[in-house]
Parts: C-alpha cells; structure tokens; sequence
C-alpha cells in the first residue's frame, strides 16, 4: 500500500493556526472558478504527501483560481494548488499553497478553513472566449495558464473533490477536510495550457505537471460547510480520522 513519505516537520513550517473550527457555512457570491488537472511525473507522487495519505496513480496536480465577488472578507482572488490523494479510500486534494489577493481575505481562510495562504497579485480574466490566468508573488510569476474554446456542460458535470489542509488546530496539527459545494448558474469545459509554473513558489519544489487532463469553469454560488472531520497527520485515515463537528 502507497503512502506519503513527506517530512511532516518540514510540512508543519507553513501550516496556519486555528483557534476554532468553522462551526456554520460559509457562503461566497458571485463566484467564477476555473479548475486545471494535470498528470504529474511520478518522482512527485509519495514525496508531497504526508504519511496518512495515499497517493494516486497517476499523480495528479489540481490547480483552481477563484474571483469571488463577494465574501465575508469582501472582494477577492485565490489560487491553489492541490496534490492528487486518497484519505481512506475517499478521493481528496492536499493543498500545498495558496496564493490570495487580498491580505483580510487570507487572514480569514487561513483562521477559518486552514488554507496555507499569502498574499499575492492574481491577474485572472474569464469571459466569452476563455480563460487567462497570472499568479505573482512579490517579483516571481508562480503560474500563467489559459484556456480556450469553453463548451457549456451541465451544472453536475464539474466535479470537486474534498480539500485537505494541514494546520495547527485546537487538538494539534490536523488535515482539515474543507468540502464545498459549487451551485453554478453556468459551467463549461475548456482546452487549457501551462505556460508558466513555479514549483516551490507551490510549496513543493517536486511538483512537475507535464499534461493536462481537463480543465473547467464554474460560475455561481460556493458554500463552505463547516468543517465536521480533522485527521492525525501520521495516522492512516481508517484509524486517524476525528469528528470535530459542533467544535467551532
């Protein structure tokens, strides 16, 4: 059986500190979410993960930008970079960064929901012809990618694992499960292409997508709901798995 073998020390030096667990949802507005997956080389596939997750083969990379008109922070752009996984047998995403626009909105992921943010200029332009994406951190470009000739496909067909994000809890360090459900106005399919990625920009400099498998755009509402479950770090899921529900 394949599990991480990443050094959960070294994952723990970017992990946030949360002082509650999100105990109601949260909902944001008006939302357009682009979501790219890649296969990646397999020299990325137990090395990014920790020892209580399992790997897929082949690895993959998700790579999701948001513009979220309106949230509890206001106004806001996001991009995050998940690694391919599987807690149980139960398909996840374990974040490894996230780059956010706006200093209150990723104040408020990180205590909120644990994503491992900072702060960045996102350039993300989404319309009738496609998708152009640009992620900046200070003066290095983290990610460019864009996507063409969108196909309208039905509200059901994006599909959205559940996130995994590694942060200081109130029990100790934990993998957060985030689930969020997407109810969108309209969805489509797009042909993308990575132009530019930035590994370690990513948190992992053994990220290496080559192929895109698919790539989609959703607009309409995002609901986070609270958060129900954490899992011990180093402990597989069958075993490691918390119910934080009514924690908050």
């Amino acid at each position: 059986m394949l599990t991480g073998t990443a050094d959960v020390e070294r994952l723990a030096r970017s992990a946030p500190r949360l002082e509650r667990y999100l105990a109601e949802p949260m909902v944001l507005e008006d939302v357009a979410l682009f979501q790219l997956v890649l296969e990646m080389r397999n020299g990325a596939r137990e090395a990014v993960l920790p020892p209580s997750l399992h790997p897929t083969v082949p690895p993959t990379l998700s790579l999701q930008v948001w513009d979220v008109a309106d949230s509890p922070w206001g106004p806001f752009r996001m991009a995050v970079s998940r690694v391919s996984c599987r807690a149980g047998v139960r398909a996840r995403g374990f974040t490894t960064a996230a780059v956010v626009s706006s200093a209150p909105a990723c104040d408020g992921l990180r205590g909120a929901l644990g994503y491992p943010a900072r702060t960045g200029e996102i350039a993300f332009v989404h319309g009738y012809s496609g998708v152009e994406a640009t992620v900046r951190i200070g003066d290095g470009c983290a990610l460019r990618c864009h996507a063409i000739d969108p196909e309208p496909i039905g509200a059901d067909d994006a599909q959205y694992t559940g996130t995994l994000n590694l942060a200081q809890a109130p029990a100790g360090l934990r993998l957060l499960q985030v689930e969020f459900d997407v109810v969108p106005d309209r969805a489509e399919r797009l042909r993308a292409r990575l132009e530019a990625f930035d590994a370690a920009a990513w948190g992992e400099p053994l990220l290496d997508p080559y192929f895109v498998v698919a790539a989609s755009l959703a607009r309409g509402r995002v609901t986070f709901a609270p958060l129900r479950f954490a899992l011990r770090v180093d402990e597989l899921a069958f075993t490691g798995t918390e119910s934080i529900a009514g924690q908050g």
